[in-house]
This record gives C-alpha cells, sequence and structure tokens, in this order.
C-alpha cells in the first residue's frame, strides 16, 4: 500500500503482514542451515584472543625494566648477598602481581559492559518462524525485522515497508537512512522504524561488522611513549652503570688492590647505579592513576595507557555519540509568521525551555500550533527512564522522538494530543515525495490535515495557500540553518470539513513552520574542548557525517572558522590533508586508521576517541585508544581506556592523571640517578684524595637498599603539580632524562658527592673512622635530596603525601643503625661513631638538599626545577 491512502482506526494505524518473494516464504530447511554452519561457521565477529594467566606474567617480565631488575638479582646472587637478591626479586613479584591483578580487573570490568549486538534473531526455518541465537544464522536465510532490531548479519532485502535503518556505529551518521527493498542492511545496524525481511548474504567475519572487527583485531598497537622512553633508558644506564663501574675497578688495580677485591666492588657499583626500584616506582604511580581514574568511571584496560594520555598531542574524536549527545533534537524553532525560537533540552527527557534572543519566554500559541503539527504528523514516542535505561530514550525513529521531547518542552501532553486529535488516515514517508501528511478528528467531527517533511517538499505552491513572500521567507530561513549543519522540516496544516481523498497529495494547507533537528553538543562540550587547548593538545574531528554538519559542529567547540578546510574522506586520501586541518566528514573506517597513522607520522601522539564499530580500527592502531561505556563491544574491546560514563570530560582528568604519573617517573630519575651519580664519583675521586676505599661492596648495596627502596617508591605518590593540565605535552620525541633532567642529575650528583667526599676527608684529617662518616653521609644525603625535588605543596584543606616523609625517616633511622648497632657493624663493616659525630653527619648531609629548594624555581616541568617544553598556554584556536 506504499504511496496510497491508508485510512486507519481513530487511535492506531493498522499494522500490515510481511510480504516476502515466492521462492523465499520457506526460508532454509534445518538440515541444509545445519550444514552451512559448519562450513562457514558461526556468525560471530573475530574475538580477541584469551589471554591466558602465564602469558600475562610473561609480559610483565619481559618488560626492559624488569629484565633489567632480574639482572640485578643474577648480580646480587653471585656476589651471595641473599639478603639484596630477596628485596629485588620481592620488587619483581610486586610489579608483576599488580600489574597482572590490574589486567584481569579491566577486562572483567568490560566484559561487565560489554552485550551482543544482535543476541537473537527471527528467522524462517522450515516454513515458520522461529526465534534463534544470531550466531547461528546461515546464508540464505530468510531473517525478519521489526523496529528496535539489531540487523544480525548482511542483508538483501527482499520487502521492505518504510525502513530507516540507523546506520551510526558503522559509518558515524548521526539520522537514520532509509533502506528500501532490493538494497543491503549491513550488521551492527538497527531499525529504528518500520518493517523488513531480507536473505542473508554474508555472517561472521564476512559481514560488515565482522570486516571491522577484524581489522581492529589485526591492528597491532604501538608501544607507549613511555615504554619507548624506558626502554631507551635500561640500554643507557646498563652500558653507563658497566663503563663507569669498569673505570672503578681499574683505578682501584691500578692503585695497588687486589683484583677480587675491586671486582666484587665494581659489580657492586652496577647494582647500586641500576634504580631497581624503577620498576616499581612505575607500576605504583601507574596503579595509583588507575585507581583515581576509576574512581571518576574511567576503566583504563592497560597500565601504561595511564601515562600515555599525559604524552598525547593530538586528540582525534568521532563526534556522534562522543562529542555529541548522540540523540537527536530540535534546537531550533521557526513560526510561520518568520520568528525563530531556541530549544534546550537534554536527550529525549521531555524537560526543557524555549528562547527567544538567549532569554527565556513564555511559549506562544503559533509555536505551541508548530509543536503540536510535528506531534500528530509522528509515529514515534518517548520512553520513560528504567532502573535498566536510566535515560529517556525514543520508541521509533530517533528525529520524529525529537520532534515529540519538543512538544512536551513547549508545554504540550502528548498523550492528551494524540487522544484529542485521534488518526484516521495517513500517507507514510514516501521517499520520493519526501514527505509524510497523516489527517486527524476533530472534536467538532473535522479533520486536521498536518504534511511533514524537506522544506523543498512542503513549501511548495502545490501544497500551500500562502504568499510567495511567506513561502519565500521561510525558504530562507530553512537555508540558513540547514548551513549550521542541522536537518530541517517544515510542516503545513489546514483544518477542512471532510476526509480528504488523497492525503498524499493535500491542497490549501498553511504554512506552521520550520523545525531544526540535529544531534546536540554534549553539556559542556565547548569547555571540554577549551579544557584540550589550555593542556596543548590538539583536537581533531574525525566523523563520516556531511561536511557541513562536522563544521558547524567544530564551529560550536571553536575547532573551525569560516574558511578553515574541512577535509572529505570521499575526495581523496585524508591522510595526506594539511597538518592543521582539524575537521575529517565523510570519512571511512579505514580512512580513519590511515589519519591516526599519518598524524603518528608527523611525530604525533595520537588518543582516539570513539564508540562505533567504525571506530575500532583506529582504536586499536592509536597510541591510546578512548571507547565510550555506552558503544559498541568491538569499540570497548579495541579500546585501551573505557570512559562509563561516555563523559569526555574525564578525558581532560585522566590526561592530568598521565602527566602526574610521569613527573614523578621523572622525579625519582632524579632521586635515584643523581645518588648512583655520587657513589661512582665518591669511588672514583676518593682515592685521588687519599682515602683508598671509600666504601666497603656491603655498604653500598645497603645504601642502595634504603634509598632506592621504601623512599623512591613513595616518590611515585606524590600529587599532581598546580598547573598540570596549563602547561604543553611532552615531545613524543623526548628522552625521559630531556629537557634538562640529565643536566640536574649531574648537579645534584655533584653537590652530594663533594659533601660526602668533604666530610670524607675531614674525618680522615682528624683521624676519625673516615669510611663510617662517608657511608653515613652518602646515604642521608640522598635521603635528603627525596624531601628537596618533592612536588610542590598542595593546595590548603588537600591532604600530601605523607608515605614520603615517613618512608624518608624510617629509612634514615635504618642508616644510622649502621654504625650504632653491632650487629649492623659487623655485617657492613662500619665502625661506631659518636653523637657529636652523627650530629655533624646529619648537618652537613643537608646541605645538598637545601640547595636544591633555595634555587628551585616555580613549577612549570615535571620535576618543578624549569619549564618542561615550554611554558606558555598555547592559543585555544591553534593548540598544538
Amino acid at each position: 500500500m506504499a504511496g496510497g491512502l491508508q485510512v486507519v482506526g481513530e487511535d492506531v494505524p493498522v499494522r500490515t503482514e510481511y510480504v516476502v518473494g515466492p521462492a523465499a516464504t520457506a526460508g532454509l530447511g534445518s538440515a541444509e542451515a545445519g550444514r552451512r554452519l559448519l562450513v562457514d561457521g558461526p556468525n560471530t565477529a573475530a574475538a580477541p584472543p584469551r589471554r591466558h594467566l602465564a602469558t600475562r606474567i610473561l609480559r610483565q617480565l619481559t618488560d626492559p625494566l624488569v629484565a633489567l631488575l632480574l639482572a640485578a638479582a643474577v648480580v646480587t646472587t653471585a656476589l651471595r648477598d641473599y639478603p639484596d637478591t630477596a628485596v629485588i626479586l620481592l620488587v619483581v613479584l610486586v610489579n608483576t602481581t599488580i600489574g597482572v591483578v590490574q589486567e584481569v580487573r579491566a577486562d572483567r570490568a568490560i566484559a561487565g559492559l560489554d552485550q551482543l549486538a544482535a543476541p537473537t534473531a527471527r528467522v524462517v526455518r522450515d516454513g515458520r518462524d522461529v526465534v534463534l541465537p544470531a550466531a547461528e544464522l546461515v546464508r540464505d536465510d530468510l531473517v525478519r525485522l521489526e523496529a528496535g532490531d539489531v540487523v544480525p548479519a548482511d542483508l538483501l532485502l527482499d520487502d521492505a515497508s518504510r525502513l530507516h535503518l540507523d546506520e551510526s556505529a558503522l559509518t558515524g551518521e548521526s539520522v537514520p537512512v532509509v533502506r528500501e527493498a532490493g538494497e543491503e542492511a549491513s550488521a551492527g545496524t538497527v531499525v529504528t522504524t518500520g518493517r523488513a525481511a531480507g536473505t542473508v548474504l554474508r555472517t561472521g567475519r564476512a559481514s560488515a561488522l565482522g570486516r571491522i572487527a577484524t581489522l581492529a583485531a589485526t591492528t597491532r598497537p604501538a608501544a607507549t611513549p613511555l615504554q619507548r622512553r624506558l626502554a631507551s633508558l635500561s640500554r643507557i644506564l646498563g652500558v653507563a652503570a658497566v663503563l663507569l663501574s669498569g673505570l672503578v675497578f681499574l683505578v682501584g688495580v691500578l692503585g695497588g688492590r687486589p683484583v677480587v677485591d675491586m671486582a666484587v666492588t665494581a659489580v657492586s657499583l652496577v647494582v647500586a647505579a641500576v634504580p631497581e626500584s624503577l620498576p616499581a616506582v612505575v607500576t605504583l604511580a601507574l596503579a595509583l592513576g588507575a585507581r583515581r581514574m576509576a574512581a571518576a568511571r574511567t576503566i583504563p584496560r592497560r597500565l601504561h595507557a595511564v601515562e600515555t594520555l599525559g604524552s598525547v598531542t593530538v586528540i582525534a574524536s568521532d563526534k556522534t555519540g562522543t562529542l555529541t549527545e548522540g540523540r537527536m533534537a530540535v534546537q531550533h524553532a521557526v513560526t510561520a509568521d518568520g520568528v525563530r525560537f531556541g530549544v534546550t533540552g537534554t536527550g529525549y527527557a521531555p524537560h526543557g525551555t524555549v528562547h527567544r534572543d538567549g532569554a527565556p519566554v513564555a511559549v506562544p500559541d503559533e509555536l505551541r500550533r508548530l509543536a503540536r503539527a510535528g506531534l500528530l504528523c509522528n509515529d514515534a514516542t518517548l520512553a520513560p527512564p528504567t532502573d535498566e535505561q536510566p535515560r529517556w530514550s525514543a520508541v521509533g525513529d530517533p528525529l520524529e522522538a525529537a520532534l515529540v521531547a519538543f512538544a512536551a518542552r513547549c508545554g504540550l501532553d502528548p498523550q492528551a494530543i494524540r487522544r484529542a486529535w485521534p488518526r484516521v488516515a495517513e500517507h507514510p514517508f514516501d521517499q520520493q515525495l519526501r514527505r509524510m501528511t497523516t489527517v486527524h478528528r476533530s472534536c467538532d467531527r473535522r479533520y486536521l490535515v498536518v504534511c511533514k517533511g524537506a522544506p523543498e517538499s512542503v513549501l511548495t505552491s502545490s501544497l500551500l495557500d500562502a504568499t510567495d513572500e511567506e513561502v519565500a521567507d521561510l525558504a530562507a530561513a530553512a537555508h540558513r540553518m540547514a548551513g549550521d549543519g542541522l536537518r530541517v522540516l517544515a510542516l503545513a496544516a489546514a483544518l477542512v470539513d471532510t476526509l480528504p481523498a488523497d492525503p498524499g497529495h493535500p491542497k490549501g494547507l498553511r504554512p506552521v513552520g520550520l523545525v531544526a533537528v540535529g544531534d546536540p553538543l554534549r553539556a559542556g562540550a565547548a569547555d571540554i574542548a577549551g579544557s584540550f587547548a589550555d593542556a596543548g593538545v590538539r583536537l581533531v574531528l574525525v566523523t563520516g557525517d556531511h561536511p557541513a554538519t562536522a563544521a558547524a559542529v567544530a564551529g560550536q567547540l571553536g575547532l573551525w572558522n569560516e574558511g578553515d578546510p574541512v577535509v572529505r574522506g570521499d575526495a581523496g586520501d585524508p591522510a595526506d590533508a594539511h597538518p592543521a586541518a582539524r575537521v575529517f566528514a565523510r570519512t571511512q573506517p579505514e580512512q580513519k586508521l590511515d589519519i591516526v597513522a599519518g598524524l603518528q607520522s608527523r611525530g604525533h601522539v595520537v588518543a582516539m576517541t570513539g564508540d562505533g564499530v567504525n571506530d575500532a580500527p583506529a582504536l586499536r592502531r592509536a597510541d591510546i585508544g578512548v571507547a565510550m561505556g555506552g558503544g559498541t563491544q568491538v569499540a570497548r574491546q579495541a579500546a585501551d581506556l573505557v570512559l562509563v560514563d561516555d563523559d569526555l570530560s574525564t578525558v581532560a582528568t585522566a590526561i592530568g592523571e598521565g602527566r602526574r604519573v610521569y613527573d614523578n617517573i621523572r622525579r625519582f630519575l632524579r632521586y635515584a640517578l643523581s645518588g648512583g651519580v655520587a657513589e661512582i664519583a665518591v669511588m672514583l675521586i676518593g682515592p685521588l684524595f687519599g682515602l683508598a676505599v671509600p666504601l666497603l661492596p656491603a655498604q653500598i648495596l645497603w645504601i642502595n637498599l634504603l634509598t632506592h627502596g621504601l623512599p623512591g617508591v613513595a616518590l611515585g605518590a606524590e600529587p599532581a603539580e598546580p598547573g598540570t593540565l596549563r602547561r604543553p605535552p611532552r615531545s613524543p620525541r623526548e628522552s625521559v632524562l630531556g629537557v634538562g633532567l640529565g643536566r640536574q642529575i649531574l648537579v645534584t650528583g655533584a653537590l652530594i658527592s663533594a659533601v660526602t667526599l668533604g666530610a670524607g676527608l675531614l674525618a680522615a684529617r682528624w683521624d676519625r673512622p673516615w669510611q663510617s662518616v662517608v657511608f653515613v653521609v652518602l646515604g642521608l644525603a640522598q635521603l635528603g635530596v627525596a624531601l628537596a625535588v618533592r612536588a610542590p605543596r598542595p593546595p590548603s584543606g588537600r591532604r600530601g603525601n605523607l608515605a614520603l616523609p615517613l618512608a624518608v625517616a624510617g629509612s634514615a633511622l635504618l642508616q644510622v643503625s649502621g654504625v650504632l648497632l653491632p650487629p649492623l657493624r659487623e655485617l657492613l663493616g662500619t665502625e661506631p661513631l659518636g653523637a657529636v659525630e652523627l650530629i655533624a653527619c646529619a648537618a652537613v648531609s643537608t646541605l645538598p638538599g637545601l640547595a636544591l629548594r633555595l634555587t628551585r624555581r616555580p613549577a612549570a616541568g615535571s620535576d618543578g626545577d624549569g619549564p618542561q617544553t615550554g611554558t606558555a598556554v598555547p592559543d585555544r584556536g591553534a593548540a598544538g
């Protein structure tokens, strides 16, 4: 009956039965379907490979820093220093356990979010309708679809009645598209209105959904910036420690010391120079960051993803459902007299305000008539919140549901209006005419004819009884709103005495007005984009939507100005676009992947956000993939980070957490490596001034154990510095020791070694146990540096990191015990020191830390001693 008059009852339209091809009505036989299932396999997308416990543990142990730690354990075992070996292995155990537990917890959290895209399907088997698991579909199965169904496989439509499909998960398009008999319906799309029957063409990995899932599964994520930096650091430290310790060995042997003693000393220095607490510090910092992010309803699926966000220079964001609400809404309305109103509200909730020129106004009668017309010429309804669905949702076409919400926001009761104006005839939406007409009976037995459709289809002389000026004014208003990326509908109506014979071609209607429908920005989206700009992160919009829609959304976010380029995926390779381009429209899934790769090739660290199946390959390829918790299963499995509440603002928070983690890692490196530099310098320079053997191997390992242990790990829990999110990100090519950190390590190490050697020389001149003095001062001076390099005091009302001073105090007590307690003196080869000597050693040991605190500049970099890659706040219009 498509295209003709449908006379219906007083309240609801008549439902028609399916009409399918005569050869297909019986469907497949069960036996043939079973045979095809064995041949083709189940109708499921590529599942992520299951990771066994042994695989998880092995991946943790092959981390470069953990491998370095294991090498240190081998050395201490060769030296028969079993207590130190036990401590190192304990660090490895803790590091591995935390990493594995975090991975398992993240996977379980993701599994809790995952839902099958199409768990069941209505199929014709052996001539009758049955409901089967979607995984059991095979080629040539006959599938029936109704509104709300998810298309379970790629179908060739045998019949389609008013069929609209939401293809946003695959294409990024926020507006449902019409599909007719003879066309294809892709797996993973959702039926918003209408009915259909189709024959299965492709299943499983061969379907549209499966191809993208397979592409995502086969895209290998690159190593994170932190992993690359720490791997490089491990190689540098290993080579440097061996070379310098070898130099100490040669100096000692040339000075007449026994070869065996100097060999043991050299190996001890190798162990001391390697900051074996670094893996524990990194893991603790990442775990604390992950816990803070989880409290903000952000699930990191991999620990290193926490830090990677802090290094991000570009965020390539999807539009639909990420920056926008993913729900259609009437944003503007123009009444027949040309007055334009703005409409606000959240999602499909029937609450909102009407404003004019930015000021709230009472709803005029003309606007109520427009809202009533849109409500009556409409098949959608709204579903209130439930335990399973906490927000108002659309039942039917999202665009029509937006008109229902608009009517409610104008003060109308949708149910009461529809009862008062029952529908008695209709002409369903016609793709050729691009309009829909309904007829409603009034209380005085007259009939209200309402027509809704594209402005060029409704604002015509063949339908309207209006002046040319009235039509021209409305057409111009429609053109302006369409230029803003909105979908504009025109409505016309007339009250007549008799039931029209052909509602598809009504006559004498009067214009009622225009409504502009769009997918509105999420609340605070513009502020979020601004916070990214303040942090020096460039936000790039990547969508499958129309260029005008993409440009309009980008303009509202402050990313795009008139005259800026909009790169079209259907007009060339978007990866070759100008480096300054910030809007990519009409992009295909493969092109999103190319865009990410192109940005990475220019040296950027790229975060990709998205929620659809079409985003999954790019999420996997990006340095950090961020998926929406309410998105598709495929996207969540491909991502490194999942936003449970779909709130993009938590990405900015996560960027701050990532920078805090990286700052603390650099802070620990400054502390630990400066101590290693000081130990090697003391061992090299001491003999030149008459201190033959400044430290024994056991003393070196003891200092190393105390300074790199609890204080080092406690540094990883330091709070974020003020202004963390108002500084540029680090260059992806920058070394972890870059931006002056290497110089700071050398300066700090020189200060420690100077006071240590000075104290030792004075003790030797005064004929005191100088080796014990060197031992005490070297350990205490390093602990003082730990307090000097900590983060600035947090704002009032926030508690600082109390673990650090406690750890330093405990380690200092143990260090002094090395010359006070007889068992420790025997173990370490030290001599007792008096109270005055200990006080003098403590006083001298504070000098390096005091010097660092007095010369400390305002925190702008990661360690508070100088700028990072720049201190200027980037302009919001050209961040990055």
